[in-house]
């Protein structure tokens, strides 16, 4: 099973378009997935996915309550699917409370148990609801996690579920100094956790064409520390429309989402967008970036044919196996 968390420690990496890529792709390749939500932030997997719309509803079942074991309802009913055939467990409020409500059910638990707050499995109660408890390995075949960005226990907990991480890095300034400390936070992560953390691999992105960016992207190229399947050009245009689209780059460019303006005023509607071949060829980056993920990672049978079903155009494919793209008339 395809278990991962889509995680960097800077800003600015396009951590949460990258999440709803992989996951976008790895339905396409045939597989079952679900993506978990763990960022309290407006502008996170929850919202591009157009999900969660009890997510400011204080009274509402969310994810929290089901991993501090007091939960509102079912666990399935927390699940929504996407446009493009995604299950989301969407984001709430509550995770920003998430560590203070923890140490209130521990401050409980000890006392009732008779054990010290070192004794209590903080960072398991991820792991014990997934798979323990719902079984989430009988029911999907890549369940993918878009954490917050600080260091504490939403992000542990997360970690100690996945125990595989991919690591998008942004090639300029502080992507460069996380690039540097990828090691010490997979060493760190798993002393604090007690388990073995795998890197599945770094991800470089929005690579520009300037002498600092190129230089960076062959330094991620050319490390045997880990692997690096592809770096993701810039497209600030095609990513930045994802959340106008609300869905994946396949959906901005299949329905050719494009912003604009139009009576004074920016817009964005479908129909609209220019086919690019560089965006097409950065479509195939994206899905071969998860079909290493999915069959060098995890030996994962996929579909390797990717095809992209553009509004008034000829249909692509890109076959990974072969390297050729073809167009097809309809």
């Amino acid at each position: 099973m395809i278990t991962a968390v889509v995680y960097s420690e800077s800003g600015g990496t396009f951590k949460t378009t990258t999440t709803a890529n992989l996951a976008v792709s790895l339905e396409r390749m045939g597989l079952d997935v679900c993506a978990i939500d763990l960022d309290p932030q407006e502008g996170n997997l929850t919202t591009l996915f157009d999900v969660g719309e009890h997510r400011s509803d204080p009274d509402a079942d969310n994810l929290v309550k089901h991993v501090l074991e007091m939960p509102d309802g079912a666990f399935e009913d927390l699940i929504e699917t996407s446009d493009e055939g995604v299950d989301v467990i969407p984001s709430h409020d509550m995770l920003g409370d998430f560590t203070s409500n923890l140490e209130q059910k521990i401050a409980y638990e000890t006392g009732m148990k008779n054990m010290t707050k070192e004794e209590f499995p903080r960072y398991e109660l991820l792991y014990d609801l997934l798979w323990n408890e719902q079984q989430l390995h009988e029911q999907y075949d890549a369940v993918l996690i878009d954490p917050n960005a600080r260091a504490e226990d939403l992000l542990y907990n997360a970690i100690y579920a996945m125990r595989t991480l991919v690591a998008p890095v942004k090639p300029a300034g502080k992507g460069n100094l996380s690039l540097d400390g990828l090691e010490e936070l997979v060493t760190n992560m798993e002393t604090q956790l007690g388990i073995e953390v795998g890197l599945s691999c770094v991800v470089p992105s929005g690579v520009g064409q300037t002498n600092a960016h190129q230089q960076y992207s062959k330094r991620f190229k050319n490390t045997d520390n880990y692997a690096t399947p592809v770096a993701i050009p810039d497209r600030e245009s095609l990513m930045d429309t994802m959340w106008e689209a609300r869905g994946s780059a396949y959906k901005v460019l299949e329905e050719r989402w494009k912003t604009f303006e139009k009576d004074g005023e920016m817009v964005s509607e479908p129909g609209q967008r220019r086919i690019r071949d560089r965006e097409l060829e950065t479509a195939r980056d994206i899905y071969e970036l998860a079909a290493f993920i999915a069959s060098e990672t995890f030996d994962a049978e996929i579909d390797p044919e990717l095809v992209l079903d553009i509004e008034g155009h000829e249909k692509r494919t890109f076959d990974l196996h072969d390297d050729v793209e073809t167009e097809v008339t309809v």
